[in-house]
């Protein structure tokens, strides 16, 4: 398999007939996989609450799009802004285990995202109100 434009193209498309203006595209092969791997296309507007993953760092690299990626404290605080954009050069983030962070789309981006798995949904007590 390749990640190309049609790929992309394709995860898009089925963003924008989402309610939740995103989608996944998986390339691991189960949600036990111990490595979650996927394809993330994000669009303006798409719900993400601040949350966190306890137990697994996270890793995104944009492979097209522009975003923001934004860590806040235990308050809700935002602490630091991350702007991914590939024309300024800045391509990925690394989320730390534990920190909490949210995103906001500047314009429809699809991300490479990876977290150690299985997978598991985020509790209520990982997600600030």
């Amino acid at each position: 398999m390749i990640v190309n434009d049609e790929l992309l193209d394709k995860v898009t498309a089925e963003a924008e007939a989402s309610p939740r203006l995103r989608m996944n595209y998986n390339l691991h092969e189960s949600l036990d996989a111990k490595a979650q791997r996927l394809i993330n296309v994000l669009l303006p507007g798409t719900p993400l609450p601040i949350h966190r993953h306890r137990h697994t760092a996270e890793t995104y690299v944009l492979l097209r799009g522009k975003m923001f990626v934004v860590f806040y404290n235990d308050l809700g605080v935002q602490i630091e802004r991350y702007l991914l954009d590939p024309t300024q050069g800045n391509y990925g983030v690394q989320i730390p285990a534990g920190q909490w962070h949210g995103i906001e789309v500047i314009e429809p981006s699809a991300i490479f995202e990876v977290k150690d798995g299985p997978y598991t949904p985020i509790e209520p007590g990982d997600m600030l109100d």
